[in-house]
């Protein structure tokens, strides 16, 4: 018996480092989740991790862990949410390393009676009970029209430089582009190049568009490697305030573009805000206020309603938009 009440202890104590290095202990006062990314030590999931603590301020009855493997690997992912299991956590949000591998493990858990979503790098239906994503085609190429016809005024020209020729995505929000362009009856798409995501072939392609079309007032780069050779090309012809370069950028990458006036404005998904929704459907999702089924619609804080759709896929909505006012907060952070 003795034996039994010392090898029982051992296990506690084990127990009782796992969490003091992860989750906390499930009370019923709050809800324990868990923020899981693809590796510690990367600034995009960093902010995740601040918009989840912002969201359990909101919420009041929700403790966050964030946790990640050293290296982007499913396995050390799996291992995580093993340890998880054991703990009993209430909810775990995870950027998947790998969309098929974490699926019996994650059937794991929620057969355990957590619930798991995942969120920027979705896990494969199965393996999660709603997949929150950034935003959707539609959102992001109507979007890059909007922000262009402000930057225009409202008439002229407007080019793209596009990634690759076959880039799935960049040629579904190239559609939409068409499509929202057709609302915008003074803007005029005269082109669209590839600059292959290489900065050098992006910024020649630039250099091509200055030289075609004199009139040119937009350039649209809906990729970060496109737009940041795109202004650099447009401030070294000089034409910084003439012509104006927008698209999706990473905020580190294009301080300097937007503080010295060649990007006035630019969109890209804000981690704050994934991190943060996440958050809202988790708990929804534990307390029973939600079940996400198809239609179902989470109350998302500042966020608003985020409807849940086909595949059990939630978009949270249009990117964010950087501009002088924010560029150096959110520089320091991705």
């Amino acid at each position: 018996m003795k034996k039994l009440s010392l090898i029982l202890m051992v296990l506690l104590l084990a127990a009782g480092v796992v969490f003091a290095q992860g989750a906390k202990q499930t009370t019923r006062e709050k809800y324990d989740i868990v923020i899981l990314v693809k590796s510690m030590g990367n600034g995009f999931f960093d902010a995740t991790h601040t918009g989840a603590k912002e969201a359990a301020a909101e919420l009041g009855n929700v403790e966050i862990s964030y946790l990640g493997p050293t290296q982007a690997t499913a396995e050390g992912q799996i291992e995580i949410i093993e340890s998880l299991i054991a703990q009993r956590v209430d909810g775990i949000a995870i950027s998947a390393n790998d969309a098929d591998a974490l699926i019996p493990v994650t059937k794991k858990a929620m057969a355990a009676g957590i619930k798991v979503i995942s969120f920027d790098s979705g896990i494969n239906a199965g393996g999660r009970i709603v997949d929150l994503v950034p935003s959707k085609e539609e959102l992001i190429g109507r979007q890059q029209i909007q922000l262009a016809s402000e930057l225009a005024g409202g008439t002229g020209d407007i080019a793209i430089l596009s990634a690759t020729a076959q880039a799935t995505n960049q040629n579904a929000w190239i559609r939409w582009m068409h499509e929202e362009v057709k609302n915008h009856p003074g803007l005029k798409i005269v082109e669209t190049v590839y600059g292959d995501d290489a900065p050098d072939k992006s910024y020649r392609e630039t250099n091509a568009l200055l030289n075609k079309y004199p009139n040119l007032k937009v350039i649209i780069a809906p990729t970060t490697v496109g737009v940041l050779a795109s202004a650099q090309a447009v401030k070294d012809a000089g034409k910084s305030g003439i012509v104006q370069v927008t698209g999706l950028g990473l905020p580190s990458e294009m301080k300097g573009s937007i503080l010295d006036g060649t990007v006035k404005q630019m969109a890209l998904w804000n981690p704050i805000d994934l991190g943060y929704t996440s958050t809202f459907i988790l708990e929804a999702l534990i307390s029973g206020k939600n079940t996400g089924a198809v239609g179902d619609v989470f109350k998302a804080g500042r966020m608003g309603d985020v409807t849940v759709e086909a595949n059990n896929v939630a978009v949270m909505g249009t990117p964010y938009v950087f501009n002088k006012d924010n560029i150096e907060q959110y520089a320091a952070i991705f």
